[in-house]
C-alpha cells in the first residue's frame, strides 16, 4: 500500500536541470525528492514539467520609502543626490500607519510573485524611529508568510548625523536585525572609513551581520569596499557582512580590482548588486559614452564571492517603477553584466534565489528533503525560460501551504490563413 503525505507535487522541473521529479511535502517540509515517488497526497499537483524553484529572495530593499513616488514631489534630476534630499523633506511628513500600509501592499505584492524573503533597509536618522516602529510591526504581521530582515541604516552618514550612532543602537536594541552604514555619504573619506570601523566594532560585539551601502558613486577612488573587508577579517566576521551596490568598482582601475577582490573573498564579505538602480542612478554625470555603473559581478563570481542582485526600491524618491518581481531584476542584471552564456545566465537566477538565501543566513532554504516547504511553481520550464519570460508564478506555497496561484500566461491566436493556436505561451 502506498504511503501518503500532505502533497505531491508532480513532473517538476528543478533549477539544477533535473525534470521529471516528484516532491513530497509533509507537516511544512520537503519530505523528498526523486522520480516517479512511490507516494500518493492528500492534494496532488501536476507541474506539468514546469519549473519548481525555491521563493525568491531580495537581499537589498528599502521598505520604508517603498510605494511614495511623487511625496512630498517628484525627482527631476534622478540622481542618488536628489533623492536623498526628497526623502529628508519627506521623513518630517510621515506616519506610523503610512507607513505599515505602504508596506503591507508591498509584502502582498512580493509575495505574489513569489518572493519570500526581504533584507530592508530602514533609516534610524529620523530620532523618533518612526520607521523603524512601523516596520517592526510589518515584519511581525508578515512572519507567517515572509522572512523580513531589518537593518539599521544611518542614512544621513553614522558621523554626519549627530544623533545617528545613537540611534542605530536604539534600533537595535528594539529587535532590528542587521547593522548597516553608508561610509561614501560622510563628509570624508577619512570620516566614512571610521565609520565603518566603528560599525563593524560594534557588530562584531553584538555578534550581528552587517550590510553596509558601500562606495555608491561613480568615483573610483570611493575605496570603503576595501576597508569594510579588512575589518571584516580583523574581527573575524567571515561570511556576516555585505557590501551593497559597490559601483565605484564599476569605474576601478583592473589592477586595484585585482587586489580588491581576493581581499573580499579573504574576508568573506558579500556583494549585492542592484541593476535596476544603479543603471537608473550611475552615470549622471556623464555626457558619453555613460558609464553603466553596476559593479563587476562576472569578476566577484568568479572571484567565488557570493553575489546577489536586490530590487533596492520601487515607486520612491529614487525609482519610479517597480513591482517586487525579482526575474525582473535578474533579467536587467543579466542584460548589464553582459551574462548572456548558459551558465551566467543560470547564475543570475541563482542571485535572486540561493545567493542571497546564504547572505541573509535563512534557515532550511532549498529544495532537498528536510528544507521548509517553501517554494514557486512557474509557468517555465527552465531558470534561463522563467528570466526571458518573466514567468507566472503558477503558485507559491509557504511552509507547506499555498500562498498565492496565478494562471498561466496564455494566448489564444486567430490569425487570417492560419490554423487557430489555442493556449499559445506567452
Amino acid at each position: 500500500m502506498e504511503a501518503t503525505t500532505d502533497i505531491v507535487i508532480r513532473n517538476a522541473s528543478l533549477p539544477d536541470g533535473r525534470r521529471g521529479m516528484d516532491l513530497a511535502i509533509a507537516d511544512g517540509r520537503i519530505a523528498a525528492v526523486d522520480a516517479a515517488l512511490p507516494l500518493r497526497g492528500a492534494q496532488e499537483i501536476d507541474a506539468g514539467g514546469d519549473l519548481v524553484s525555491p521563493p525568491f529572495v531580495d537581499a537589498h530593499f528599502h521598505m520604508d520609502a517603498t510605494l511614495s513616488y511623487g511625496l512630498p514631489r517628484v525627482n527631476q534630476s534622478g540622481t542618488l543626490l536628489e533623492g536623498i534630499a526628497l526623502w529628508g523633506e519627506l521623513k518630517p511628513q510621515l506616519t506610523q500607519e503610512a507607513l505599515v500600509e505602504r508596506a503591507m501592499r508591498y509584502c502582498d505584492w512580493a509575495v505574489a510573485r513569489g518572493l519570500l524573503a526581504i533584507r530592508t533597509h530602514v533609516d534610524v536618522c529620523d530620532d523618533r524611529l518612526l520607521a523603524v516602529e512601523a516596520l517592526l510591526e510589518v515584519q511581525r504581521r508578515v512572519a507567517p508568510y515572509l522572512d523580513m530582515q531589518l537593518v539599521a541604516f544611518p542614512q544621513d552618514g553614522l558621523l554626519r548625523s549627530p544623533t545617528a550612532l545613537a540611534n542605530l543602537k536604539r534600533a537595535i536594541g528594539m529587535g532590528v536585525d542587521v547593522v548597516g552604514g553608508i561610509p561614501h555619504f560622510e563628509r570624508t573619506m577619512a570620516d566614512g572609513a571610521e565609520s565603518v570601523r566603528i560599525l563593524c566594532e560594534f557588530a562584531a560585539e553584538q555578534g550581528l551581520r552587517v550590510d553596509m551601502h558601500c562606495d555608491e558613486s561613480d568615483d573610483p577612488l570611493s575605496r570603503h569596499i576595501e576597508t569594510l573587508a579588512c575589518h571584516s577579517h580583523r574581527l573575524g566576521l567571515h561570511g556576516r557582512v555585505a557590501g551593497s551596490h559597490l559601483t565605484s568598482m564599476h569605474s576601478m582601475d583592473n589592477y586595484y580590482v585585482s587586489k580588491l577582490l581576493p581581499l573580499m573573498k579573504e574576508a568573506g564579505v558579500a556583494a549585492i548588486a542592484n541593476p535596476l538602480i544603479n543603471i537608473t542612478l550611475q552615470g549622471r554625470h556623464d555626457s558619453y559614452p555613460k558609464r553603466r555603473g553596476m559593479t563587476r559581478v562576472p569578476e566577484l563570481i568568479a572571484a567565488g564571492i557570493d553575489v546577489a542582485f536586490g530590487h533596492d526600491c520601487v515607486m520612491d524618491p529614487w525609482y519610479s517603477l517597480g513591482s517586487g518581481d525579482m526575474l525582473e531584476v535578474a533579467h536587467m542584471g543579466l542584460h548589464v553584466a553582459q551574462m548572456t552564456g548558459q551558465d551566467a545566465m543560470r547564475a543570475c537566477y541563482a542571485a535572486v534565489t540561493e545567493a542571497p538565501a546564504r547572505i541573509l543566513g535563512l534557515e532550511g532554504y532549498g529544495l532537498a528533503p528536510g528544507c521548509h516547504a517553501d517554494l514557486v511553481l512557474l509557468d517555465a520550464a527552465s531558470p534561463v525560460e522563467a528570466i526571458r519570460l518573466r514567468a507566472a508564478r503558477r503558485l507559491v506555497m509557504r511552509r507547506g501551504k499555498i500562498v498565492s496561484e496565478s494562471p498561466r500566461a496564455v494566448a489564444r491566436l486567430s490569425l487570417p490563413g492560419r490554423p487557430e493556436l489555442a493556449d499559445f505561451r506567452l
